[in-house]
């Protein structure tokens, strides 16, 4: 074989390999481009906006901490009462039909429910807060995951929701991302030991059960009618001051009374509600792209983005795995976001408006009914005749 015939054969061979890599890649970049869509991606952006905020409430706290100031309700407190100049407000300006406030309807119909699930998320707050007195960072991180399934099984039995493989496959992988996450604490060492682990580990379930009650609620009436994000904000800005700042007057008195309230911690106060504000504001509207699963597994990486926050802040020490940790997590949304979950009775039915959580939600070829248009509550069936 002469050379002139070798170097024909390595370019016929060169050339096959370059037709079978171009088809490769080619392959490849039709399989993902369904998945990396605007429709997919913005839940995916939108959640880590939330992050973004948790991230800020970590901060301020951290400074708060340095300063040897301590008090989570009073933190609470400042978010409650903006959510009651806001949204709470809102209902006592609208009217119904009657020319009465649409707050007096809620209220008459639903008060309980809404102070019932306002005061879950008061203790939720609280109890996650208290736990890092008593266990260490790692176990609140890890046992903190445990509002994922608490939110999937809600959702199943509750929202009728119909999870497939993709759904377990990216939850499955956004927990590889957390393990990443708190295996790098350990290695930088910021685990921590606790002073009373079993007691602060009990405090992290009962808190991420109560978050996740609340979580599908906030999802189920988000999507049931256009305005439900209104209503529910607004229940928690009347109820919710009311719980907190009765705790607040019996647990941290003394030591909101030893604060010296310079404007640095003022500022630092002010900022930390304004965050959890922006978060409460924004996180029905997520829900409502996505859902109360999706946005959970979002809010994994808010420890993250704190952490990134301390390297220049606080000094923390950075291991790959936190980098491993934050591309693990990412991926995970977006598998779980490639599809969206069934709902076993999806009867083709649109939101609705509605004046209160008495809402029926309507065929897809009906229009939405105004605001003030009485419809019943989304706690109890109706049908067209009223309430049953």
């Amino acid at each position: 074989m002469d050379n002139q015939s070798v170097s024909e054969i390595n370019q016929e061979r060169t050339s096959n390999v370059k037709y079978s890599c171009d088809g490769i890649l080619s392959k490849i970049v039709s399989s993902l481009k369904p998945i990396f869509t605007w429709k997919i991606l913005k839940p995916v952006l939108y959640g880590q906006v939330l992050s973004v905020l948790i991230c800020g409430t970590a901060i301020t706290s951290n400074y708060l901490s340095e300063d040897k100031i301590e008090i989570p309700l009073t933190q609470s407190f400042i978010n409650y009462v903006l959510l009651f100049f806001t949204y709470t407000m809102i209902l006592c300006v609208r009217k119904n039909e009657d020319g009465k406030p649409i707050l007096f309807q809620v209220l008459r119909k639903n008060w309980w429910r809404y102070a019932l699930l306002s005061t879950i998320d008061v203790e939720a707050n609280f109890m996650v807060v208290l736990a890092y007195q008593y266990t260490s960072l790692t176990s609140v991180q890890l046992l903190d995951c445990f509002v994922i399934p608490v939110v999937m099984l809600l959702s199943y039995f509750l929202l009728k929701v119909r999870y497939i493989h993709v759904h377990y496959i990216g939850v499955t992988i956004a927990l590889v991302g957390v393990a990443c996450m708190v295996g790098a604490d350990v290695l930088v060492g910021k685990g921590g030991v606790g002073s009373n682990p079993a007691l602060g580990d009990i405090l992290v379930l009962a808190g991420a059960v109560c978050y996740g009650i609340t979580n599908v609620s906030m999802e189920f009436i988000s999507k049931k009618h256009n305005n439900g994000n209104i209503e529910y904000l607004g229940m928690y800005g009347l109820f919710c001051p009311l719980v907190c700042g009765i705790q607040m007057a019996i647990l941290e008195h003394d030591k909101l009374a030893a604060i010296v309230w310079t404007p640095k911690v003022i500022l630092l106060l002010a900022g930390f509600g304004v965050c959890m504000y922006l978060l409460y504001s924004f996180m029905p509207i997520v829900m409502k792209l996505s859902s109360a699963t999706a946005v959970n597994i979002s809010l994994l990486t808010a420890d993250l983005y704190a952490l990134f926050s301390g390297l220049f802040l606080f000094g923390y020490k950075l291991s790959p795995l936190y980098i491993v940790s934050f591309v693990t997590i990412v991926i995970a949304l977006v598998i779980y976001n490639s599809m969206q979950p069934t709902h076993r009775n999806d009867a083709v039915q649109q939101p609705c408006d509605s004046s209160s959580m008495n809402s029926l939600t309507l065929p897809a070829n009906d229009e939405a009914e105004p605001l003030n248009h009485d419809l019943g509550t989304w706690f109890s069936k109706s049908n067209s005749a009223g309430e049953v």
